[in-house]
This record gives C-alpha cells, sequence and structure tokens, in this order.
C-alpha cells in the first residue's frame, strides 16, 4: 500500500523504562533536525507497552530532557499503554488471516528444547529460533489449555506469512550519503515471532508498524540496531495492508570501549550531565552536528 503525503512526518519513540542518555539524545536530534530541514513534522511517541517496567517518572524525565536540548514536538505525545485496542485489532486481522498461533512455552522451556543444539539458528538479536513446540497443537488442545488458566502469548506463523505475501518485499533505506536504495527484507530470518506476550499485548513490532502508520509517518530515523528488524516490519506493514515508510538507520554512540550507549549498561543519562552543570548547548556539540547535516535531505 502507497501513500502520497505533502508534508513529512519524522517521530522519536523512546521507552519509558529509564533515563535518556547521549545515545538517545542523538536521535531525538537528528530526527528533528531532518524534520525542520524537510520542512515537515516532528512527533513525540512514548513506548509504554511493557506497564511493569514504564514509569511516569522516567516519561516525564522524556519530556524534561527533550525541553532542556532545545527540541519541540506536537503534542500530546502519543502513548502506547492508552492504543492497546488498536494493536489488538491488528492481531485480530492477523489471526484472521490464519497467521498466528498461540503459545505457551517459557524462555526456559525454549531454551531446554534446543539446549545441546550449538548450531541452533538464532534471530538478529540474538535469541533462538523459536522451535516450534507449540505450532502444531490442535485448536482443542489450545482451548483446553486457555480453560485451565495457562497464558499464551501469541506467535507469527512465518511459513504462511511468507507464502502469503512472497519472499521479495524490500524498504527504501536512505545511506549517510543520503543516497537511496532497495533493501531487500528477510522477514524469515526473525522465524515465528512473537507478537505479543502473556504479560504485554502487543510486542514493539506490532506497535510500532500499527503506530507508523496511524501517525502518518513518513521517515522512520533510528539506530542501526535496528535495521534488521525492519524486515520483520515490513512483512507485518505488508500483512496488514499498513504504508510504509522510507527508512534510515543512524550509527549508534559508543563508548570508550565501543559498547553502544545503553539503559542496561548504565550509560551516563542526560538527566546526569544537566545536573552536573553541563549546558545544553555543550551536550548538542556532543552530539556530532556535523553528522547531523550530513543526513540532512
Amino acid at each position: 500500500m502507497t501513500r502520497s503525503f505533502t508534508n513529512r512526518v519524522f517521530r522519536f519513540a523512546p521507552s519509558s523504562n529509564g533515563y535518556l542518555h547521549l545515545g538517545h539524545a542523538y536521535s531525538a536530534t537528528l530526527n528533528f533536525a531532518l524534520a525542520h530541514a524537510a520542512g515537515g513534522r516532528f512527533l513525540l511517541r512514548i513506548e509504554d507497552i511493557d506497564v511493569e517496567r514504564c514509569r511516569l517518572e522516567f516519561e516525564q524525565a522524556i519530556y524534561e530532557d527533550l525541553d532542556w536540548l532545545g527540541l519541540a514536538w506536537e503534542t500530546p505525545a502519543r502513548r502506547q499503554s492508552e492504543h492497546f485496542q488498536e494493536y489488538a485489532s491488528a492481531l485480530i486481522k492477523l489471526s484472521a488471516q490464519g497467521l498466528t498461533y498461540p503459545c505457551f512455552c517459557s524462555r526456559r522451556d525454549i531454551m531446554d528444547a534446543v539446549a545441546g543444539q550449538t548450531d541452533w539458528p538464532r534471530d538478529p538479536d540474538g535469541s533462538p529460533l523459536y522451535p516450534g513446540l507449540c505450532k502444531h497443537l490442535s485448536h482443542k488442545e489450545q482451548q483446553r489449555r486457555i480453560s485451565a488458566g495457562e497464558h499464551a502469548s501469541l506467535r507469527i506463523d512465518m511459513e504462511a506469512a511468507l507464502a502469503k505475501t512472497g519472499r521479495h518485499l524490500d524498504w527504501r533505506e536512505t545511506g549517510p550519503d543520503s543516497q537511496v536504495r532497495d533493501v531487500a527484507a528477510d522477514s524469515s530470518l526473525w522465524g515465528d515471532a512473537m507478537l505479543s506476550r502473556k504479560d504485554i499485548p502487543a510486542s514493539y513490532h506490532i506497535a510500532a508498524v500499527v503506530d507508523d502508520a496511524l501517525q502518518g509517518v513518513t521517515d522512520v530515523v533510528r539506530g542501526e540496531d535496528l535495521f534488521m528488524a525492519t524486515g520483520l516490519h515490513r512483512l507485518l506493514q505488508t500483512l496488514l495492508d499498513l504504508p510504509a515508510p522510507s527508512y534510515r538507520h543512524h550509527a549508534l554512540l559508543r563508548d570508550a570501549s565501543g559498547r553502544k550507549l545503553s539503559k542496561s549498561s548504565r550509560a551516563k543519562s542526560i538527566r546526569a550531565l544537566r545536573e552536573e552543570g553541563l549546558s545544553a548547548a555543550f551536550v548538542r556539540d556532543r552530539l556530532s552536528p556535523d553528522l547531523i547535516v550530513a543526513h540532512a535531505p
């Protein structure tokens, strides 16, 4: 499905499960700069589908940090936790096409099933591909387990999905040199990916493609660690008849050891830098504005 836009729309979509660090600031600033250069719109989306880990104090800190950096966005920001019904509708649409199945496995079940198989394939995130333990359960058995109180995740049947869409999906990718090229999407690398978890009603993948479509996002600019996820996103967009944005995946900011900045590695937060007395102008200068200019359309 294609859509014609006269106004380009960019977005920054952080999770409210911790404080923003310089890597987030770079991505946000880059999106803001690109939107400004294109005469387009800049949106902020709060990805808080994990209601156990996401907290309002982190969400408020996102607003404060971005405002301190001098960024302005359209309000109100979209909060994913307020749109679970829209993600549920997308999952129902996939299920109606026979493209999903319930999965009762825990992570331990999966690890035990592939234990000792050193050549077992892994998805682009490094997790073992799902071995299909629940894929061929009868409908009667599925309903029996659900009626017995077992909670199920929902997985995509990748084989059925690729049979429906064909294996030759692609996306438009803009490189650091601003050259646009078509990239072949290999969705099969993800196997029977999880679309909802027992404790979270929608995965990042399904929520992201639904939100981008509903918000009219034309340009998805995000870190290179999500480059491979785009193949799965293109598959979901095709199955759900959603428009495909243009993509660009920027380099990640890294620490002195070469490790990417992340919340899990306790990268120093923007909040901490501000409390140390650094100015917003100093922090912006540290975000390599020359790279931002190089990414401008």
